[in-house]
């Protein structure tokens, strides 16, 4: 870190946080739809299923950017992790690009095809969901516990290690315990955008209670097994400053707290901005946690940043991006932010 400029240590830091933003935005927005679309797999209403598709239509899209603008700040500004990461993380990546590409084709095809290849489309939804959320989960696991590097003389670290050293109970767990939590995220969506008289909301509001629960306990289990596995986060949520982290739990617990007053109250909309408020405090609580790390016991932010010019040109290029894509997102939420029915068709 001495033999950095300050020019150089500022932008690595800023760009740092710009991907923990787009990563955390992209769990918040784009884990509503993975979670409806998962929700979409007990629905057993033709109609409904495409209804769920319908909701999303104004903004699934672009909710999805944010992982793109993701792997561009990864690719730009820390070039070296991107490379060891994405090959360590090669086969759950693979099998999210394919979910990823199986839920848009469902998406944008469904009502151009038959019956049966409509039913087919809505399997596929369904399932993609449900295969993006898992193995994404796997992937944030994974990279928690960190990966072997192999160090030559001259030349890049470069990872070392077979294709599915990715695999541990650790990581298995955030894979179950992502898509608990996104499938409560996804019955909230489904609340907030149909008709209170409609059925399928109904459906959605009798699944709340039991999945808040479920996401709270997936919580809880991921934060004891992590300060039981890790002594990075061990050391800083029990160390002289506890009462910082203590800060996150509290204002977490209370956006929880407000989640499940709305939800009584059928404040649907408040009741997803407050789970998507949890959901970022946490996020940002474990992203301060890694600190230096971006790869815990890996990758540090000052080694696997790029050279100052680089940084340079890539801030001067891409930084404002990020500003626009956020103001654009929360745009097309306030407009789609209506309520609709299940006669509603995605294309119609």
């Amino acid at each position: 870190m001495d033999m950095l400029t300050h020019t150089q240590q500022f932008l690595t830091i800023a760009w740092w946080l710009a991907f923990g933003v787009s990563v955390l935005l992209y769990i918040a927005l784009d884990g509503a739809d993975l979670g409806a679309g998962i929700f979409s797999l007990f629905v057993r209403d033709h109609d409904e299923r495409g209804a769920i598709m319908a909701a999303m239509a104004g903004t699934w899209d672009a909710n999805e950017t944010w992982l793109i603008v993701a792997g561009g700040i990864m690719f730009g500004t820390f070039p070296f992790v991107y490379g060891s990461a994405f090959s360590y993380l090669m086969v759950p990546m693979a099998l999210v690009l394919w979910g990823i590409m199986s839920r848009a084709v469902a998406l944008e095809f469904r009502h151009l095809a038959s019956p049966f290849w409509q039913r087919f489309s809505d399997g596929v939804f369904g399932v993609a969901s449900l295969t993006v959320t898992f193995f994404g989960g796997m992937c944030v696991g994974a990279v928690l516990q960190g990966f072997a590097l192999d160090t030559p003389a001259q030349g890049v670290p470069h990872y070392a290690g077979g294709a599915f050293n990715f695999i541990s109970p650790f990581s298995i767990w955030t894979g179950i315990s992502s898509c608990v939590a996104m499938t409560f995220s996804g019955v909230l969506f489904v609340r907030a955008r149909f008709e209170k008289s409609e059925p399928i909301r109904q459906d959605a509001a009798r699944w709340t209670a039991t999945i808040f629960w479920l996401a709270i306990a997936a919580v809880v289990i991921t934060w004891v097994w992590s300060a039981a596995i890790f002594d990075w986060a061990r050391a800083k949520w029990f160390g002289p400053h506890f009462w910082i982290w203590g800060l996150f739990g509290l204002i977490a617990l209370f956006c929880i707290e407000q989640v499940r007053r709305d939800t009584l109250k059928d404040k649907d909309f408040a009741a997803i901005m407050w789970f998507n408020g949890a959901a970022l405090i946490l996020g940002f609580g474990m992203l301060i946690t890694m600190f230096p790390w971006i790869v815990p016991n890996t990758w540090t932010i000052w080694a696997g940043a790029s050279p100052q010019v680089s940084l340079i040109t890539f801030t001067l290029t891409m930084g404002g991006f990020v500003p626009v894509m956020i103001m654009y997102n929360w745009y097309q939420i306030w407009v789609f932010r209506g309520r609709i029915s299940k006669l509603v068709g995605y294309g119609h």
